[in-house]
Order: C-alpha cells, then sequence, then structure tokens
C-alpha cells in the first residue's frame, strides 16, 4: 500500500490526478484542499509515502500571496517533514515561468530552491516538473490557461480577445501530464536531475490555437470533424467540448426528405469520407449508379434490405439480402453499378459511409440500372 497526499486537490490538475489515483490498486490517498486548515495537512505528512504538491496560485488578489503560497506553503511542508523525521517522495508542479524574473516565477523558482535543499538534508526523491500552459477539462477559464478562457468564450458565442496571434505557446495535455504523475509513484530518481518532464508537448501559436478552435465549434454546421491524427487538434477538440452547457450537448441536423423517404448527413472528414443514414418506405429502390474511385458501405439498422450489385462491363447480378437480425456491411467497390431494395412494407433504416465527402461538381456518380436481365446470383 502506498500512502498518498495530494495538495491542491480541488484544483485543475488534482482534480484529474486525485480520479487517476482513486482507480489506482494499492493506493491510500488523502486530499488537502483550499481552504483547509494546515494542521490536517500536517496530519496527512506524518503518513505519507510520496506527495503530490499541486498547492499554489497564478494570479491572486494580493501579490504577496506568491510568496505566502507558493513559497509559504512549501516552506511549512518540508519544515514539518525535517522536524518529525519524514522523508517522502514529493513530487512539485512548478512553472516554466520559473526561469522569468516574475513575482510568479521567482515564488514558483524559490519553491523549487526549498525542494532542493530538503533533497540535500534528507536525501529524499525531489521531482521538479517545470510545466508549460497545461490544457484539458476542468481547467478555470480567466486564470491561467488561454485555451480554457478560448474554449469557454468560443463555445458560449463571445468574442475572444487576441493581442498577438504569432505570440508562440508551448501547451501539454492534461493526460499526459497525470500519465506521467502516475510514473512516479514507484519511478526511482534520475540521476543528477531534480528536473522531470512530460514526453508530449505541443507549440503553437496563440492565433492557430484560436482558428481550431473556431474550426471545432463549425462542426455542428459543416459536419466536417478536423484532422484527428493531429494530437493537439484532438487534445483541443476534447477539451473545447468539456465547456459546452449542459443544456447545449445537442443539435439538430438537416432532414432531406422526397418520396422514398429522408436522408441526413452526419459526420463528415476531409480525411475519412462521411458517414451519412437514410429511411427508404416499403418498395422503394435507392442507387442504380456506380462511382470510378468513390467507395461506399452499406449497413441495415432496421429492417430487410436487398443490395444488388453488378460490374459495369458484366451481366452477372450479384445480390446481398440484409437485414437488422444479422447486422453486417457491404462493401460496394469501385465499378459495379449497385442498388439497395426496401424489401419489407415497413421503413428501412441504413447507415452509409463513403471515402470522400460529396462534391457537386464532380459527383462520380453514373446512372446506370443493376438489373439488366433477371440474372441472378445469391450472396449471402
Amino acid at each position: 500500500m502506498i500512502n498518498v497526499t495530494v495538495t491542491g486537490a480541488g484544483g485543475f490538475i488534482g482534480k484529474n490526478l486525485v480520479d487517476r489515483l482513486l482507480r489506482e490498486k494499492g493506493v491510500k490517498l488523502k486530499q488537502y484542499r483550499h481552504g483547509d486548515d494546515l494542521s490536517l495537512l500536517h496530519e496527512y505528512l506524518n503518513d505519507t509515502d510520496i506527495i503530490y504538491h499541486l498547492a499554489g496560485v497564478n494570479r491572486p488578489q494580493n501579490k504577496d500571496e506568491f510568496e505566502s503560497v507558493n513559497r509559504g506553503l512549501t516552506e511549512s511542508i518540508v519544515s514539518y517533514l525535517i522536524d518529525h523525521h519524514k522523508t517522502p517522495k514529493i513530487v512539485f508542479t512548478s512553472s516554466t515561468q520559473a526561469e522569468h524574473n516574475n513575482p510568479y516565477g521567482l515564488s514558483k523558482k524559490a519553491a523549487e530552491d526549498v525542494l532542493k535543499a530538503y533533497n540535500m538534508k534528507t536525501g529524499a526523491d525531489v521531482c521538479i516538473y517545470r510545466l508549460p500552459g497545461v490544457f484539458g477539462k476542468w481547467c478555470r477559464p480567466h486564470y491561467n490557461s488561454v485555451v480554457a478562457t478560448f474554449c469557454q468564450e468560443i463555445s458560449h458565442d463571445k468574442d475572444i480577445e487576441i493581442h498577438d496571434a504569432d505570440k508562440m505557446l508551448e501547451l501539454v495535455y492534461i493526460d499526459d501530464v497525470i500519465d506521467s504523475f502516475i510514473n512516479c509513484l514507484e519511478q526511482k530518481k534520475q540521476e543528477k536531475s531534480f528536473y522531470y518532464t512530460i514526453n508530449q508537448t505541443f507549440h503553437t501559436t496563440v492565433g492557430e490555437v484560436a482558428q481550431k478552435l473556431y474550426e471545432i465549434k463549425k462542426v455542428r454546421e459543416s459536419l466536417i470533424i478536423p484532422d484527428l491524427s493531429d494530437k493537439l487538434t484532438k487534445y483541443l477538440y476534447t477539451t473545447y467540448l468539456s465547456y459546452l452547457d449542459a443544456n447545449n450537448f445537442s443539435y439538430k441536423l438537416p432532414v432531406h426528405e422526397d418520396e422514398r423517404g429522408s436522408l441526413v448527413e452526419l459526420i463528415k472528414s476531409h480525411q475519412a469520407g462521411q458517414i451519412f443514414i437514410s429511411t427508404s418506405r416499403g418498395g422503394v429502390v435507392r442507387g442504380n449508379h456506380y462511382h470510378h474511385t468513390k467507395v461506399e458501405k452499406f449497413c441495415v439498422l432496421k429492417g430487410k434490405a436487398a443490395i444488388k450489385l453488378r460490374e459495369i462491363d458484366s451481366e452477372k447480378l450479384i445480390n446481398y439480402q440484409v437485414s437488422d437480425q444479422n447486422i453486417e456491411i457491404v462493401d460496394i467497390p469501385p465499378g459495379y453499378t449497385h442498388s439497395i431494395e426496401n424489401v419489407t412494407d415497413g421503413e428501412i433504416i441504413v447507415m452509409f459511409w463513403a471515402n470522400e465527402l460529396f462534391d457537386p461538381d464532380n459527383p462520380d456518380t453514373i446512372y446506370l440500372d443493376v438489373q439488366p436481365n433477371e440474372a441472378d446470383e445469391k450472396k449471402g
């Protein structure tokens, strides 16, 4: 059993870390939060193997709090440990601002020095993370993260202020931070270094972050999902959604209806094509066309249908009988004219995927009847 104490347990990083620690086997967790009495922290320190010291202030109302909290609380922890002959490992969240001559950075650097002295005096492990801008769910807007502020404002249809779009940002995603912290539970101290780094960081600009977030906001209108193979974009998308109000999780989609039924586009992607669903009334046949480059997948979600295909230079007909009783996907290769027919009296629902977005100027759709004669080869 590892006894763990987390200071700043109610903050952005603390909340994410606590959630993870509560799911770790063999961990007994104690949480020290803003407003708790210092005596409670001292009580926790009597029986702890590792301290995640996350408590700190970024934008206090009084600048003296930089010194009293960022340095002062660290000194209080270290003094108590030394006085009571305790040597737990301490993992400390410092900041890249510790390299700069500003009140916040100076207070973080002072706290680092206190921890280094603790190591020199006791030999206890000290792991210092000079974190860049951390972003992710539960981060407080208008506090210490431009990403959190932009997500909050953009998701609530408010204007954002950009003073320098070209300003460089170094960002790190909260889950990457927590993964590294969890590794510290049993990781031995690095030789000749107090400083630890997160394996994955992102270098971007203020303007690029804003642009990506506006593109994410437009997904509900365009249906075009951004390129999520880019990890920064993926993490920004995840983070953005966490700032939506609970009554704004859903959004309506345009429904295209005619005498055959309806069609609704769901998701589009420049990298992965698009997904849409259709309903068809009894006896309705859709398709009777082929594509040169576009390929599709058909999947019947409700009802029963006959999917027919024929290579355009052949008279051989291929017929797949599909239904919701045995969900399967039928691939539609290029050069095969194809159709799907509702063979029930009720409505069918079909999901389609195409490997490219529909381009009305180049639809790659050539109409050709699938069934020129009665030849029929059963498949499936």
